[in-house]
């Protein structure tokens, strides 16, 4: 479906708010107003997708469902997944220089690390901290590793789980050296190899949800996702983050993001490259 005239890719301020109000309860991310081009913009690719003939028809036929695949697609595609390999460097640096050092201090009688990269899109990020453990730290190759990567959307979570990179993506914060050694080129893409990709486990996670039992933490990254909701609900994000961590771990924010006058019960602690956040003792 071409779905090239503008009126076809236009919404109606009610369908707007539906869309809207879907999205809140199922994702808890806030659509204003001024995003309805942007809402237009993501909804273009399902309506062509799945055969409608405009994006208002789109959501006429999620309106009349209670649930199923096409509304998730809807919700899903509202989500953000702009990501790359190594983003904003510091945090990285960080992880190298001074948290895994200390962490492997700490554990060395237990021998035992658990991560978990949150919000982890189409799966660069975990893939970084993944490449950061065994490219810097070979004495970890006897640890034993539990490192999950979660996300709302079950298409960005099985790319991840794939692991293959177009070459555009692999040039976006990818070091040469890092590419040749974890990467193999299959046709026109790069594929994480099997080792790094066997190092994660990709779970779908809602944050607002319900959450499974989870392992204690000692690394958290939730980077650049808190900033899409109101203070209720990072507030109650920060609170289950805290209930998984281990009295001594480590959550890395977005540069934008801040436990301050949410979660009283984190502590800012800045290192020589970039900072992180860890629990009041």
């Amino acid at each position: 479906m071409a779905l090239t005239k503008d009126d076809k890719a236009k919404l109606g301020s009610e369908d707007f708010d539906y869309v809207a109000k879907l999205v809140r309860d199922k994702s808890a991310i806030v659509l204003e107003p001024e995003k309805l081009y942007l809402v237009e913009a993501r909804l273009v690719p399902v309506a062509r997708r799945e055969g409608f003939d405009s994006i208002s028809e789109l959501v006429a036929k999620v309106r009349g469902i209670s649930g199923g695949p096409l509304r998730e697609m809807v919700v899903e595609a509202m989500t953000t997944n702009e990501t790359s390999f190594f983003r904003d460097i510091t945090p990285f640096q960080a992880l190298k220089e001074q948290v895994l050092p200390e962490l492997i201090e700490s554990r060395s009688d237990k021998k035992k690390l658990n991560l978990w990269c949150a919000a982890s899109s189409t799966g660069q990020e975990p893939y970084s901290i993944a490449m950061t453990l065994k490219d810097g730290f070979p004495e970890l190759a006897d640890w034993d590793i539990t490192f999950y990567a979660t996300d709302l959307s079950l298409e960005v979570l099985n790319r991840g789980k794939e692991g293959f990179y177009s070459q555009l993506e692999v040039n976006r914060g990818l070091p040469a050296p890092m590419l040749v050694k974890n990467f193999t080129k299959e046709g026109t893409e790069w594929r994480v190899k099997e080792d790094l990709r066997n190092m994660i486990d990709f779970r779908q996670l809602n944050l607002i949800g319900n959450w499974p039992p989870m392992p204690r933490f000692d690394i958290v990254f939730v980077r650049n996702v808190l900033i899409y909701f109101d203070v209720d609900v990072k507030r109650g994000i920060l609170e289950n983050m805290r209930q998984t961590m281990a009295s001594d771990a480590f959550l890395f924010l977005g540069s934008a993001e801040t436990t301050l006058n949410i979660a009283e019960e984190f502590t800012r602690v800045k290192y020589d490259r970039g900072s992180c956040y860890r629990l009041v003792a």
